[in-house]
This record gives structure tokens, C-alpha cells and sequence, in this order.
């Protein structure tokens, strides 16, 4: 019966094993987090060193040895990748040297205590390495690491009060060993879930400030652009200020002239509060997700650039082959912020184009809508199409390299729709694909 518990035991353990390097290389292969790849390396030469050491099978000693070594190293790469603060902690005066002094030493004997309980030195390098993470960071208070280091300090604790080890081999139990594995599964799967879900709010973070920085970059054409708007309205204003006067001072004001020129006047008013208003509503924060006209959020965008277009001459056709009032459900400031960057791109790239034009077609079927932007620019090279959509990539001098890639961010993760690019007969066409809204 006690071979049939070993086996058992083993068994169970290479059984966590295995599924610790299948889960961590699934969270590497979505994440590229070098601290996933690094761990499942660990425990997969963890898992051929507990089968040699099982002497289940006949297999040399050396590999055991060597098993051990390669764990050994890609454990302190892990722990390394995984270490979260600062390695030397700041000691400006006697009293800060000391408790530092103090706590280092704590973490040498609760580390040099794991790895008498236990006896497998890569588990100890973590754990030593990740308890100097907490101890001098304690401000900071990153879950993930606290997490791994509390269970296993806890448990060592415990296991030291009733001096576990030496009643388990006066038992004649099977090697302590084995326990670590387990244990170690258990605590780093607990604790990758919190450091999975700070990757995924730091990630967040870094979209918004992606976002962010492409509205800054556009900020100063785009001002430029509303100062071209601004122009014309602000000169008929002051024609229908000046005919007013000679009106009244030939006495020649009589009220229907009045009224009609408080009319042309109002109009021109009502532009500019358009225009900034559109332009405000670009840089306003993103609010919650609501039913929105297309339409609107075409407008707010022609608003900004109809001026430089026209500056350059180029000619925006804005086409609909569907109902002018379909919806969308999502943002319509990040939908703006899409148009924007895209109409922008192809203005810029029309630049010594014989007529130029951009069209903005909309159309639909059942089950989505299709925004399609085409331009006369020629088309993008062949060797850059796989990599306009990368973040910091730009085929401009000045240019910032995100805009395509927040294109693609807020269309797949804001509006879960896809976007398409190929080059045409005389530029290029960029497709968005967005679900119809019901």
C-alpha cells in the first residue's frame, strides 16, 4: 500500500506540473510577459527533475543535475521579472540602515529555513528574492508578490512552530519535497490572477494615455485649422457691421435691412459656436457608451477640417448609401477621434496630387455598418502595410506613429468591429466594420 501512495503522491504532483507550464505558456502566448515564459521554463525542467528524482524511470543522474541547474536559472529570472519596487532600498541616516539590515536578515533566515524544509533550491530563490520585494516596498503594496510571500511565510511559520519536518520523516513519510511542488502551483497561480489583472488596468492605462497624446499631437494643426474656420465668418461679420453703419449714417437703416442683416449675423454666430463646440466635444473624456448618429460624429470631424481641405483643394464627398440617421452604440468622440485620424492622414498624403479627393462612404447591411475612406494618394507601400497599425511606427518626419494603432484599438476593443486597409487603383481605402446597432 505505501508504493500505492507514492505513486499516488507523485502522480498528483506531476500532474500540477504539467498543468502550471500549459497554463503559463497560454498567459505568455496572449501577454509576452517574460515572467510567464520564464516560469513555465522553471517548472517544466522542476517537472524532469522530480521525475528523475522519483526513480520511476530509469534516467541518468546528470539530467537530474543539470534539470535542476536550468530550473535553478530561469527561477531567478523569473523572480527578477516578477520583483516589483526597487532592489536597494534608500538609507539616508544610521536608523534607516538599520532596519534594512534587519529585515535583510529576517529574509535570509525565513529563506534559509524554506529551503531546509523543503530542499529544492529554485522555490527558495523565488521565495527569497519576492520577500525582499515586499519588505522593501511595503508602501507600495503590490498584491501579487505580498500574496506569494504571505502564503508561503504563513506556511512555513506553521510548519516551524510544530516542528513538522521532523515528526513527517520520524513517520517514515515520503519526501517533504513533494509538498513544494504543490504548494508552489497553488500560491503563484493565486498570485499571477492579481498580477493578470494589474497588466490589464496598466494596459488600460497606457491605451487612454495613447489616446491622450494623439488628440495633443493633432491639438496644434487642429487650432490652425479652426483659425482658418474662424476667418471667413469673423470678416462677414465685420462687412455686415460696417454696412450697418453707413445704413445709419446715410439714414438709410430702415428695419426689413435690419432684420436681415441681425439674420446673416446670427448665422455666422451660430458657425462658430458650432465650431467650437465640435471642437470641444472632441477633447471632452469619454463618457458612457449610448446610441449616437454617424452623421453627428462625421460633422464634428468636417467641422475641424473642412478649412485645411479646402486650403489645399481637395474635395471631400461624403456619400451614404444607407439612411443618413443609422446609429451606432459606442462613443461618439472616440468614433470622431477614429475619422479624424484617418481623413487627417490621407489630407496630408494629397500633398502635390493632381485633383484630389477624399470620399467617406457609408453603407450597410443586416448586420453591420461600413465606413469606407478612399483617397487618390497613390496607396501605401507594400512593405509598410503590416506595420502601419503598429504603435510608434510612422512613414512621416514628424510624424507620432500612434494614430493608426488607436484607429485600430478603439475600433476592435471600443466598438468590437474590425478595420481593413488595401491599395486601390489610385490610393488607398481604409474599411471599418461595426456592428449595427439594434
Amino acid at each position: 500500500m505505501p508504493d500505492l501512495y507514492v505513486t499516488l503522491a507523485y502522480g498528483i504532483t506531476f500532474g500540477i506540473l504539467i498543468m502550471t507550464i500549459v497554463y503559463t505558456f497560454i498567459r505568455y502566448i496572449y501577454s509576452k510577459e517574460m515572467f510567464y515564459i520564464s516560469y513555465c521554463f522553471m517548472q517544466f525542467f522542476s517537472l524532469v527533475y522530480i521525475v528523475s528524482y522519483s526513480k520511476f524511470f530509469y534516467i541518468p543522474f546528470f539530467v537530474e543535475e543539470i534539470s535542476l541547474l536550468l530550473s535553478t536559472l530561469t527561477a531567478i529570472v523569473f523572480a527578477v521579472r516578477f520583483y516589483e519596487g526597487k532592489f536597494l532600498p534608500s538609507m539616508t541616516n544610521a536608523k534607516e540602515l538599520i532596519i534594512n539590515t534587519i529585515l535583510l536578515n529576517i529574509v535570509i533566515l525565513t529563506a534559509f529555513y524554506h529551503y531546509l524544509l523543503f530542499e529544492y533550491l529554485p522555490y527558495t530563490i523565488i521565495y527569497a528574492i519576492l520577500f525582499i520585494s515586499v519588505i522593501f516596498n511595503l508602501r507600495q503594496g503590490f498584491k501579487p508578490t505580498i500574496v506569494y510571500v504571505a502564503g508561503w511565510s504563513i506556511f512555513c511559520f506553521v510548519l516551524f512552530i510544530l516542528d513538522f519536518k521532523s515528526y513527517y520523516e520520524e513517520k517514515g513519510f515520503m519526501n517533504i519535497v513533494l509538498m513544494a511542488f504543490a504548494i508552489e502551483a497553488v500560491l503563484f497561480t493565486i498570485s499571477v490572477a492579481y498580477k493578470y489583472n494589474s497588466l490589464q488596468k496598466q494596459s488600460k492605462s497606457f491605451e487612454s494615455m495613447l489616446l491622450q497624446q494623439s488628440r495633443l499631437a493633432k491639438s496644434g494643426e487642429m487650432i490652425a485649422n479652426i483659425t482658418h474656420q474662424f476667418r471667413q465668418p469673423l470678416n462677414n461679420l465685420s462687412y455686415i457691421l460696417i454696412n450697418l453703419k453707413k445704413r445709419f449714417e446715410n439714414k438709410k437703416l430702415d428695419e426689413l435691412y435690419f432684420e436681415k442683416k441681425v439674420y446673416q449675423a446670427n448665422e455666422q454666430l451660430d458657425f462658430l459656436s458650432k465650431t467650437i463646440n465640435d471642437f470641444k466635444e472632441f477633447y471632452a473624456p469619454s463618457k458612457e457608451k449610448e446610441n449616437f448618429s454617424i452623421k453627428e460624429a462625421i460633422e464634428n470631424v468636417v467641422t475641424i477640417l473642412s478649412a485645411d481641405m479646402k486650403r489645399r483643394n481637395v474635395n471631400f464627398n461624403l456619400i451614404f448609401n444607407t439612411n443618413e440617421n443609422i446609429e451606432l452604440y459606442g462613443i461618439k468622440n472616440e468614433l470622431s477621434q477614429v475619422l479624424l485620424a484617418l481623413i487627417s492622414n490621407a489630407n496630408d498624403a494629397l500633398i502635390d496630387i493632381y485633383n484630389p479627393y477624399i470620399n467617406l462612404e457609408i453603407s450597410s447591411t443586416t448586420a453591420e455598418v461600413i465606413i469606407k475612406i478612399t483617397d487618390n494618394a497613390g496607396g501605401i507601400k507594400q512593405k509598410n502595410m503590416e506595420k502601419i497599425f503598429e504603435p510608434y511606427f510612422s512613414t512621416k518626419d514628424d510624424g507620432t506613429g500612434i494614430g493608426l494603432y488607436l484607429v485600430k484599438l478603439i475600433i476592435e476593443e471600443s466598438f468590437k468591429g474590425r478595420i481593413e486597409v488595401e491599395n486601390q487603383k489610385e490610393g488607398v481605402a481604409f474599411s471599418l466594420f461595426i456592428e449595427k446597432t439594434i
